[in-house]
């Protein structure tokens, strides 16, 4: 074999088996991504049925109740424009209330989320860039900076 076929082989088997390796490693993080989607997403596209997601919103005011205890929890995720109801066995951050930004972890079983994990980590003043994001694009956002600056949550130099 000549040495210029010799290495041609060498690189296309090199570059096979570093595809290969790739698409090992993106099946083995694929079984371990967990996706962030809105309830919007989650109804219009039947998402989390059987799949770990992260659900994320503002927790709707007054949907909050507890149960057995005090230790299960039950609210409503919206997005200004769906709401997912949301059960959570555990204890809740200490920033968790109706109207802040949360995201949770877990299924989505009969239209009903069920958490294993709830995230709201900041102050009053914080949403998660997902949700604030998601706002933006649904057209809500403008709606929920003026209710927050109405109710003196937010300050006029929060927002910029």
């Amino acid at each position: 074999m000549k040495p210029k076929r010799k290495r041609l082989t060498f690189v296309i088997l090199g570059l096979s088996l570093l595809g290969i390796a790739a698409g090992l490693v993106l099946i083995a993080f694929e079984e371990n991504i967990v996706f962030f989607h809105s309830p919007s997403d989650v109804k219009e596209k039947n998402i989390g049925q059987d799949r770990r997601i992260r659900l994320g919103g503002l927790v709707e005011e007054g949907s909050v109740t507890k149960t057995a205890g005090g230790k299960t929890v039950e609210f409503v995720i919206t997005d200004m424009n769906e709401t997912i109801p949301v059960i959570y066995s555990g204890l809740l951050p200490d920033l968790f209330r109706e109207g802040q930004g949360v995201v949770a972890e877990g299924l989505v079983k009969n239209g009903v989320f069920h958490a294993d994990e709830v995230l709201a980590k900041h102050d009053e003043n914080y949403m998660p860039p997902e949700v604030a994001d998601m706002l933006k694009e649904s057209g809500q956002w403008q709606h929920m900076e003026e209710a927050l600056k109405a109710s003196g949550q937010i300050k006029e130099s929060a927002t910029k």
